[in-house]
Parts: C-alpha cells; structure tokens; sequence
C-alpha cells in the first residue's frame, strides 16, 4: 500500500506525528502531498521533559515536511484524555539521527 492510500484514511482524524529530530506534533490531518508533507488544522507541539511539567505549545494551521516525518499515526481520543500530561516526566526524545 502506498503512503497515499494510507494517509488518505487519516484526513480530517486526529493523528500523532513524530519527526526525525524527535519533535512530537498533533493535529486534524487536512491534506498531503506525495513527498508526505502535512497539513496539520489546529496543532500542538507536546514537549515532555525530565524535571519540569508537559507542555503543549498551540501551532494552529501547520505544515510539517515531508522529509521531516517519521512516523504518522491516528490518535486514540478515549486514551489520550485518560493521561494527566501534566503528571508525565521523561528525558527528551532523540532525534533519529542522533548517536549520542
């Protein structure tokens, strides 16, 4: 199945992105094209960090690149509200090209 037809399912869903540099961004999927750029309607950059609390930084109508993503998948609404981002710590995510 081509990228295409997956991401097609995803529009205007709610889905989770993950970048190669390790940024995690969500948003309601509006388009893409055929290099996997986004289109993202109502964004939210989620930083977790060690010692300080989640937060969620508001990117409205984002674009990600296409080059720039490494994984994109539907968000599970029931379960995302169910977390207390605010209660979860952990080290940051490494960008993927990081060997350190």
């Amino acid at each position: 199945m081509s990228e295409a037809v997956g991401l097609q399912s995803y529009i205007n869903q709610q889905v989770f992105v993950v970048t190669y540099d390790g940024r995690t961004i969500m948003g309601e999927l509006k388009g893409f094209d055929q290099t996997c750029t986004l289109i993202l309607k109502k964004a939210v950059e989620r930083i977790i960090q060690k010692n300080d609390a989640t937060e969620e930084i508001p990117l409205g109508l984002y674009i990600v690149r296409g080059p720039d993503v490494a994984l994109v998948g539907e968000m599970d609404a029931e379960r995302e509200d169910a977390i207390d981002w605010e209660q979860v710590h952990a080290d940051a995510m490494r960008g993927m090209g990081e060997n350190h």
